[in-house]
């Protein structure tokens, strides 16, 4: 047991399916603690709610004031570098159950299983300062969505996002600026 617990506390997860970091995600210090340790940088005022996840924590970047609402998914990737590879940037807001993803199954050998066929080069996410994410859309890889812009609810963006500009739809489309 006591295994388990060094495990639950020094493995790059959060989430659910880590049950020492669910339970510390139920208090703001503890979850604030918890998170300081393990990601790349979790500033002043963000909090990371239970029945979120994160994986490959030391590869994300959470700036001031963020929340991550529950079933939240966090995909880092541990593949390449050592820099994070997703960057939130401060004041950012989100609904529940967002999915942002760095990486990709290969598939580009059809007489084989996509099973054994590894991962595609990882391509950051970048969430810039202000943006709002609505509440279970999906962040594709190599995405940056620009200051102050705001994905639709259940929208799945494969596209930069320009500065002050709202997108929604599957996949997302352009719908105004923000004047």
């Amino acid at each position: 047991m006591l295994n388990k617990v060094k495990f639950w506390l020094t493995s790059y997860r959060v989430g659910p399916d880590i049950p020492l970091t669910h339970f510390l995600l139920h208090s703001r210090r503890l979850g604030h603690w918890l998170c300081k340790k393990k990601f790349a940088n979790f500033d002043e005022g963000s909090e990371m709610r239970y029945g979120s996840y994160a994986i490959c924590t030391q590869h994300i970047s959470i700036g001031k004031k963020v929340i991550i609402r529950p079933s939240t998914m966090l995909f880092a990737s541990g593949h390449g570098d050592h820099t994070p590879n997703i960057i939130i940037e401060d004041y950012v807001l989100m609904g529940s159950g967002v999915h942002i993803y760095t990486a990709n199954h290969s598939y580009s050998d059809p007489s084989l299983a996509i099973y054994f066929q590894g991962h595609e080069k990882v391509k950051p996410v970048k969430i810039s300062n202000g943006a709002w994410l609505g509440a279970n859309c999906i962040i594709l890889p190599g995405v940056t969505v620009g200051r102050n812009s705001v994905v639709g609810a259940g929208s799945i963006v494969t596209k930069d996002v320009p500065d002050n500009t709202v997108v929604a739809g599957q996949p997302a489309r352009f719908i105004k600026k923000i004047e």
